[in-house]
């Protein structure tokens, strides 16, 4: 397992229920865009992966809820690399709020696994030379990478930009 990539998220109006917290099926929205985010932060972003003619298909995910996220909280999503197999790899997902008081509390957990295809018959391929060594490496994922892990600049400014859009 690798340390955590953060990805921040401000839930928007649009994705609260009448419950007045998030709504359960976004949260795999905002995994797609945290999973997306890391695979640019591990330096192999997915629209390269035509280089190699190959895409991703997600074929499993889960998620665990564990306490409300509300229209927005100071939220974050971890992404690790939980597994690699020789065609497939899992990432982990942690919803983290941050409280005013600025507590952690951990609100929702998931997974996701993603078979590498290839692009002309869609049938499983091995995973790419680059993209193994960019999922397997801790240092290009966590803590130690030269930003600490967070959000690449195009990320804060995206949510920083939704935030704005959907005050």
């Amino acid at each position: 397992m690798t340390d955590a990539f953060s990805f921040p998220i401000v839930p928007r109006y649009a994705e609260v229920d009448q419950q007045g917290v998030v709504f359960h099926g976004h949260y795999l929205t905002w995994f797609d865009e945290a999973s997306t985010a890391f695979l640019d932060h591990v330096g192999v972003p997915i629209v390269g992966f035509d280089e190699w003619d190959v895409d991703l298909q997600t074929v499993h995910a889960e998620l665990d809820y564990l306490a409300p996220v509300r229209w927005r909280d100071d939220v974050r999503v971890e992404v690790r690399c939980r597994s690699t197999g020789r065609t497939s790899f899992t990432l982990g997902f942690d919803v983290v709020r941050r409280d005013p008081d600025g507590t952690e509390v951990p609100t929702t957990r998931g997974r996701n696994v993603y078979v590498v295809v290839s692009t002309q018959d869609w049938t499983s391929r091995e995973l790419p030379a680059p993209l193994r060594e960019a999922l397997t490496s801790v240092a290009s994922q966590g803590s130690d990478a030269p930003d600490g892990g967070n959000v690449t600049q195009w990320a804060t400014t995206t949510a920083t930009t939704m935030a704005t859009v959907n005050r």
